[in-house]
């Protein structure tokens, strides 16, 4: 008799334990990722003077598009172009193609370069990180030219790496013809504000760039060599971290200008402005609306509570919210609410990372977005043998208990 009640215990167990259930029972966050053109949230800019033909504001973290005029027009960049260079070479040393102590020695074609430069001459050797700052502060034509041979063996390799990466980025208006920006022989040297602004993004989260795009002063050969920042924005804008400037005769003046405060990352571009000043003027005054009208709403990823596990080889699992950030107009910055959609317990077998609920935002009643509630580990889910060995031991618990 007592083990056909274990049995029928056993199958009890069993069917009440092992019950399904569905992760898409919930439904799929919006994807805070780059917004595409349209999706532009200021629109009270239109009082913003501009002498540029074309221009953008963009949050660097959410992607979103503050103000736009023709940002999607080409138009030659002339050195902002080095952005893209700059940036192929950051991923190359994150991804250990090259180091920052790699040494470099120049080639003929690199010393020939005209424009910025920091007068390289043939078999000249530098590190790779004496070149890149060279090219990040001073805009060094040369430099920029010996870090493409460096990395691809050639200028015309790197440049087939260019236009591949900003293909990736969704750089839909852009072709690079060279490193430079230097535009008396191409063609169809050209991008967009917009598309500046999404290489502009992704170059920002470098480190090893920040570093120095936003001092004023260094110097290479032992300090004999003092580099100055072309981006004067540097100097006198409270909170500027960047990023690259650029002029020649096709393309007027142009600039990328990154500035950060309250934890609010901004880039504004600027093409084709008929002026220095008026340039960092336009730059300015796009910066200083970002600050002034919006604030980002940052919720970080984070352990929220322990959940009930039903059916798995543990009693509970701790759970946590992927993070949410939005950016929002200053006035309503304090009038967003949460809600938690978290289930009571969930079923194993489940996966970490799996989605068992989320984090709704909202504004008014409006729901604003939401952020994954997952899972921090793998749960197994029980089997047969698992629930008979816990039966028994439940079993032997209890009979010690009676026996005291």
């Amino acid at each position: 008799m007592k083990i056909l009640s274990l049995l029928l215990i056993l199958t009890l167990s069993i069917t009440s334990l092992i019950l399904p259930i569905s992760a898409s029972d919930f439904e799929d966050i919006t994807d805070n990722g780059i917004n595409s053109e349209a999706d532009i949230l200021g629109t009270s800019g239109e009082d913003i003077e501009l002498s540029a033909i074309s221009a953008i504001l963009m949050d660097a973290e959410t992607g979103t598009v503050l103000y736009s005029k023709n940002p999607g027009e080409p138009l030659p960049p002339a050195s902002v172009t080095k952005i893209m260079t700059l940036l192929l070479v950051a991923d190359a040393i994150r991804d250990g193609e090259v180091a920052l102590d790699d040494k470099v020695i120049v080639s003929a074609n690199a010393a020939s370069m005209g424009g910025s430069q920091i007068f390289i001459k043939e078999g000249e050797e530098f590190t790779v990180e004496e070149l890149l700052k060279s090219t990040v502060i001073a805009s060094a034509n040369d430099a920029a030219v010996a870090l493409a041979e460096q990395i691809s063996g050639s200028e015309a390799s790197f440049v087939k790496r260019m236009n591949e990466r900003a293909s990736e980025l969704g750089m839909k208006n852009t072709t690079f013809e060279n490193v430079t920006g230097l535009d008396d022989t191409v063609t169809k040297h050209l991008t967009s504000a917009y598309d500046i602004a999404l290489m502009s993004k992704e170059l920002i989260k470098h480190d090893v760039i920040l570093k120095y795009s936003g001092i004023w002063q260094d110097s290479i050969r032992d300090g004999e060599f003092i580099l100055t920042n072309t981006n004067r924005l540097v100097r006198y804008y409270d909170g500027c971290t960047g990023l690259k400037t650029g002029s020649t005769d096709k393309a007027g003046f142009c600039i990328s200008a990154t500035a950060k405060r309250d934890g609010m990352h901004l880039i504004s571009v600027i093409m084709g402005a008929p002026t220095r000043d008026e340039r960092n003027k336009d730059a300015r005054a796009l910066l200083d609306y970002g600050f002034a009208e919006y604030k980002l709403y940052k919720d970080p990823a984070s352990k929220l509570e322990e959940v009930d596990v039903r059916g798995g080889t543990i009693p509970s699992t701790s759970v946590y919210s992927k993070g949410f950030s939005l950016l929002v107009n200053s006035s309503d910055y304090k009038r967003i609410e949460k809600k938690y959609d978290i289930p009571e317990a969930i079923y194993a077998p489940i996966e970490k990372g799996a989605k068992v609920g989320r984090i709704v935002y909202s504004l008014d009643g409006k729901e604003l977005g939401s952020s994954d509630i997952i899972v921090s580990e793998d749960i197994r889910g029980l089997g047969y043998f698992d629930i008979l060995l816990r039966l028994l031991s439940d079993i032997a618990c209890k009979k010690a208990k009676d026996a005291q």
